[in-house]
Order: structure tokens, then sequence, then C-alpha cells
């Protein structure tokens, strides 16, 4: 009987979803909406999984009951709570077996091939993964308002906060925090208008079925500060005194990481995630080769995961 591996990396933005035969080569590759699990209790997940398996498997001119012989892996946006994970795992699926990982874990199994290290997520939002000796450790990943410190979106923030107490004089202003403050308006008061945001175009719903509050501040999204990496850069490489002060922040959160590593005696720590691999240099002339780039992309990461889970099925 033919066997066949399906992988998800479901991202909050777009669900890529990947089969794979028995020796993991790939047949077809989709791309399906939107996955994370703690949107709608993971409706429009479910519905992009779904509707990416009947895609892919028509893609790789397979007959979709071909469902019944394939075992799939999915990491989740949003995978955190074990519950959620659960909860997703017991939906209807077609397939012969299905697991349900956090999105750090398949970023794992690609960056390191399957095998033990660490691994940290720094992108928009951030996290941190190890296995070692069969044992599996998790730090971070718990989100932009109360953890994500490796961020870019949390170095965002950090350098809005900077600029508007550089406008203020509390503190010493730069180029480049003359270029913040120009980009988000011109101005302390149109910085403050921009951070807040609203909700002017959602409806919210009160618990008894009234309209909840249409003007309710929301602030911007994690995304909108990490917008402001490319702007960093461009004045970090040019010797800008603030982006180095910014740096040695952001470097500060990672030896944070780098030491809970190391105290479970960790070999290695991929870097995962855009932010992370433009900032690869300068980990590596810190960490020396205790630093990787990865092996490959967390999809092919979902794909290595499915077929360790299963393969003695």
């Amino acid at each position: 009987m033919t066997r066949y591996y399906l992988g998800v990396d479901g991202g909050g933005t777009n669900c890529r979803v990947r089969l794979a035969d028995e020796n993991l080569k790939t047949l077809a590759e989709v791309k399906n909406g939107r996955s994370n699990l703690q949107i709608d209790d993971g409706e429009p997940a479910f519905k992009a999984i779904s509707d990416g398996t009947r895609d892919v498997f028509k893609a790789a001119g397979l007959d979709y009951a071909e469902t019944a012989n394939t075992y799939a892996c999915f990491g989740m946006a949003g995978g955190r709570m074990d519950s959620a994970r659960a909860e997703f795992a017991a939906r209807p699926w077609p397939f012969a077996g299905v697991k349900v990982y956090d999105d750090i874990d398949i970023a794992h199994a690609g960056a390191l091939d399957g095998g033990e290290g660490g691994v940290i997520i720094v992108g928009t939002g951030s996290a941190a993964m190890s296995i070692v000796d069969g044992q599996r450790h998790q730090a971070g990943g718990w989100g932009f308002p109360i953890g994500d410190q490796m961020s870019g979106a949390i170095l965002g923030r950090e350098l809005v906060r900077y600029a508007v107490e550089a406008e203020d004089g509390l503190v010493g202003a730069s180029p480049l925090t003359r270029a913040v403050i120009a980009q988000l308006g011109g101005d302390n008061q149109a910085v403050m208008t921009w951070s807040f945001g609203t909700a002017k175009d959602v409806r919210i719903v009160g618990a008894d079925g009234s309209d909840g509050h249409d003007d309710l501040l929301v602030g911007r999204a994690p995304a909108e500060f990490g917008r402001l990496m490319p702007l960093f850069f461009e004045h970090f490489d040019k010797g800008d005194p603030v982006a180095a002060k910014m740096m040695e922040l952001e470097l500060s959160y990672i030896d944070t990481y780098v030491r809970w590593f190391q105290s479970h005696n960790a070999s290695v720590m991929a870097v995962v995630g855009g932010f992370g691999e433009r900032l690869f240099p300068i980990l590596q002339q810190r960490y020396g080769n205790f630093v990787a780039l990865p092996k490959f992309e967390p999809l092919h990461g979902a794909v290595i995961l499915a077929q360790q889970n299963f393969a003695s099925n």
C-alpha cells in the first residue's frame, strides 16, 4: 500500500500544505487561507487545511481517497496551548493519522533536519525550543502583550517609545529617532494618534448580544511595529547611536535565551525568521559556532515530523 505524508505550516496569514511520498519527496504544495488556532476557535484553520488538502491532492494528480493512506502533521500558529492542539486534532480529518504541533516544533524539525538542539524563531514574534537527550524544552511564544522579547515587533515598539522620548527632549535624538517620528506622522501628537488605532471597522458584540464599544482602543498590531525594522537596519548600518543602543537591547534579550539553552546543554541554536536571519552575522560574531542557519524550512519540518510520528504505523 502506498503511503503519503502531509505537512502543514499553519500561519496566521497563510496556510501552506505540502504532500510528500514515503521518502519525503515533495509531490505538490499549495497555499490556502489563514490558520491561527486562536482565531474563531480554529474554524478558519480547519477550512484552510481542508481546502488545502483537496487542492494539494488535485495538484499531485492523486485521488482524494488516498487521504486514508496519508499521515499528517500540522504546525500551527496559535498552537502554544495544549487544549487548542488537542481540540484541533480531534476534528473530523480524513487522514490515517494526525498530529498537531505548535509552529515552533516544525521550525525546529526543519532547521535541524529532525535532530536535537535548539531553535529560536525571531520574526514579528519570537519563541524558543530545544530537544536534548529526547527531552523537549520550550520558552517564550506568549504573544506581543506579555512576551515575544526577541521579536521585531517588540524592538519596533521600544524604538517608537525611545523616539517619542527623544522628541520630548528626555533622551538624545538621532537620525533614526527623527526618521521614526517622520514616518509615523511628523510629531508626537501624530505618533500618539497612530499608536492607538481603533475598532471602527469591527462590530464588537457584548455578552448580552448588544453592540459593544465601536471606538474601543485596540492599539497597533505587532506587525506594524515590526515594519520599522528595515528603517532600523538602514540606520544601524550607518552607525546611528540610537540604533546601536537598540541593538544592544535586542542582543540582551537573545542572551537570555542563549543562557537558557546552555543551561540544559543544547549544543546548537538555529535561528529562524526574517528578523533573525538579518541578525545572523551579528549573532555569529557574538556566539560563534553555537548559532546556525536552518537546514530546511518549517514546512519540510512538518513533513519530517509526520514521518517520525507515523513511520511505524
